[in-house]
């Protein structure tokens, strides 16, 4: 059986050391006693995916890293910023599931709140749930360019209004 490996910074913290957790994928497979913020890598171009949280598991044999409390992922090639309460990447299927008051922010505006939300890296695509009884949210930045050339047009000036004597 493959070793799991699990780092709980409120224990290190109270050995008195003040470290990020910040482990990367090839650290975990490597150096499993090194740390520092896990970073996923894709096979074709390494770009990071960046993964901060309070407490993470590495789970060699499935290859699926879960992260714990203060969920922030940070990934730059796709644009995307991400909180939750739990994350967990699957390197072999690419897909991380979000669970936990998720909130996602892509460049340019466009965001996601939902309870779960699973992100199909190759696909580029989001599926996201709500809490029962509740809805998703998404914003989504929309180009209206019949709005950008009436913003051009001077409105219309008011007639003053004059008290009546």
């Amino acid at each position: 059986m493959l070793p799991r490996y699990k780092f709980s910074l409120s224990k290190i913290r109270c050995l008195g050391l003040t470290l990020v957790l910040q482990a990367t994928v090839l650290a975990a497979l490597t150096l499993p006693k090194q740390l520092q913020p896990a970073t996923a890598q894709t096979p074709t171009g390494n770009r990071p995916l960046t993964i901060r949280s309070d407490i993470q598991e590495y789970d060699a044999k499935n290859q699926v890293i879960t992260a714990r409390g203060n969920v922030q992922m940070l990934y730059p090639a796709r644009q995307i910023q991400a909180t939750a309460a739990q994350a967990q990447y699957f390197s072999k299927e690419r897909r991380i599931d979000f669970s936990g008051n998720v909130y996602i922010l892509q460049q340019g505006g466009n965001s996601i709140r939902a309870e779960k939300v699973t992100y199909l890296i190759d696909e580029g695509r989001f599926v996201a749930l709500p809490q029962s009884s509740r809805q998703v949210e998404s914003i989504y930045m929309v180009e209206d360019s019949e709005l950008d050339t009436r913003n051009n047009t001077p409105a219309p000036k008011t007639p003053a209004l004059k008290p009546a004597n």
